[in-house]
């Protein structure tokens, strides 16, 4: 059995480029998907946040729509409702990289917010890429990709084949041009070689340890890669 760290975002809303604020969280399928799957394979599961806040699901998430049915809206919402992980998560302050066996970062908007800037999830991050532990990130969770600043300056990443929610993506869900900046561009500027797949299909892409997905519909086979590494 081996232990897997979830790190969310802390934050409830994403200040859009006119200011105002956006309601957003977690995307829930992003976090259910993998964390039942992971549990259902017998791992351990602990999740972290900024301050060791309550993360807040995204309500747009939990709708029928995005879960694509009523079934998977219902199972969305008893997980996330039986999940004590989600209700006592850890200070991210406090996490230990070598208590942990596997990183995984689920997207929705709120990583634009806070994780993006964080430097504690830097670090981790940066710990987790080198230690070549599996390190997998999803959607809009590689913003938290630009706070990993090495020694020198640079970021951890540069040069890593990635992907993440795409230009297109923004477009087409409304928010590239109320964004104060687009994820893509932002990645590519860190020195990423960023691989971007059709617009809401599964697309995964995996460089050495670090397994990135583009989409929601990308956390179902970033988790299959990671409990592959994990063996």
């Amino acid at each position: 059995m081996s232990k897997i760290l979830f790190v969310l975002t802390g934050v409830d809303h994403w200040t859009l480029a006119d200011g105002t604020p956006h309601k957003t969280g977690y995307w829930a399928e992003e976090f259910v998907v993998p964390y039942t799957a992971f549990k259902a394979a017998g791992h351990e599961i602990a999740v972290a946040t900024p301050g060791g806040v309550p993360p807040t699901a995204d309500a747009a998430s939990l709708t029928t729509d995005a879960a694509g049915g009523q079934d998977n809206a219902d199972h969305i919402a008893a997980v996330l409702a039986d999940s004590d992980e989600l209700r006592n998560p850890l200070p991210l302050s406090k996490i230990q990289l070598d208590d942990y066996d596997a990183v995984f970062y689920p997207g929705g908007h709120g990583p634009m917010e806070d994780l993006s800037a964080d430097p504690e999830s830097g670090r981790l991050l940066t710990a987790a890429l080198e230690s070549g532990k599996p390190l997998a990130v999803v959607c809009h969770g590689p913003a938290a990709l630009l706070a990993a600043t090495k020694a020198d300056g640079g970021n951890a990443f540069s040069g890593y084949r990635l992907t993440a929610f795409t230009n297109a993506e923004e477009t087409q869900a409304g928010f590239a041009d109320k964004a104060p900046w687009l994820l893509q561009d932002r990645l590519v500027g860190i020195g990423a070689d960023f691989q971007a797949g059709e617009p809401w299909a599964p697309h995964v892409v995996v460089d050495r340890n670090l397994i990135t997905g583009q989409n929601p519909a990308s956390s179902a086979p970033a988790a299959t890669e990671l409990l592959r590494m994990l063996g």
